[in-house]
Order: structure tokens, then sequence, then C-alpha cells
């Protein structure tokens, strides 16, 4: 997205794609967070520190993935244009809130996008580690395996 020029093939589609599929996204990680706290968790494998540290991580993901979502929406509705989905539905704007939005939710977009990139390969990577070193259930689980 960062990379796109008006001489680009994608300039109009890709901003159209990746406007829908992120509005998408947000509401399927709303209604898996709301899932996830009505909803029994089995009990944590590990000990008290990857316990702790699992908690922590899910809770920084899920923190990012919102903040991430409402940073995209207002660089999106900041010239007071409502966002199309897919050309299903429209998602009104707010328009500009703050001086320079678009500018400040782009920056905090981007560097958002690679924290949670880089946080969920060391979340997978902790999930290989389960399974191939400590050879628990963890992955099975997160797989809906068992």
């Amino acid at each position: 997205m960062v990379d796109l020029n008006y001489y680009s093939d994608w300039y109009k589609t890709a901003p159209h794609w990746h406007k829908s599929v992120g509005l998408l996204l947000a509401g399927l990680t709303l209604f898996r967070f709301v899932w996830r706290m009505v909803s029994p968790r089995p009990k944590r494998l590990g000990g008290d520190l990857e316990r702790v540290a699992a908690s922590i991580a899910h809770l920084s993901i899920y923190l990012m993935l919102f903040s991430l979502f409402i940073s995209g929406y207002l660089i999106s509705t900041a010239d007071n244009r409502a966002i199309d989905v897919f050309n299903w539905f429209t998602v009104p704007s707010l328009g500009e809130l703050f001086d320079d939005q678009e500018d400040i939710a782009g920056s905090i977009h981007f560097y958002l996008a690679w924290a949670l990139i880089i946080f969920i390969g060391v979340h997978v990577l902790a999930a290989l580690k389960h399974h191939f070193f400590d050879k628990d259930a963890t992955l099975k689980r997160m797989l809906g395996l068992q």
C-alpha cells in the first residue's frame, strides 16, 4: 500500500480491497474477542511465567489489532468520505477529528502493522516451541485438534 502511486496498476483497486478486508477483519476480531470473554477457556499449559506471558501476549495482540483497525479507519475517513466495503455496505465517516489526522493515523497504522507482524511471528515461534520442544498439546489445542 505504501509504494502505490498514481501510475500503479493497483492504485484504485488495492486501497478498496485493503479497506474492505480490514473492516471485515475488524468485525471478526470484535466477534472473536466477545466470544473469548463469554466462553469458558481451557486451562493454560506451562508454568506460571508462561501463563502470564501468554496472557500479556494475547491482550497485546488484541490491543494492537484494534488500534490498527481504528488508525486505518481514521486514515480513510479523514476526508469525510465513507468506506465502501466490497460494494456490500458503507461505513460512515466521522470526518477529521483532529489536525493532521490522516498523517498521524497513517504513521501509527504503518508502525503498528509491522509491530503486529513481528509480534505474531514470535507468537508462532512460541506455539512451535510448545509443540516440538515441550511436546505439549498447546498447538493442537490452538488448531482445534484436541
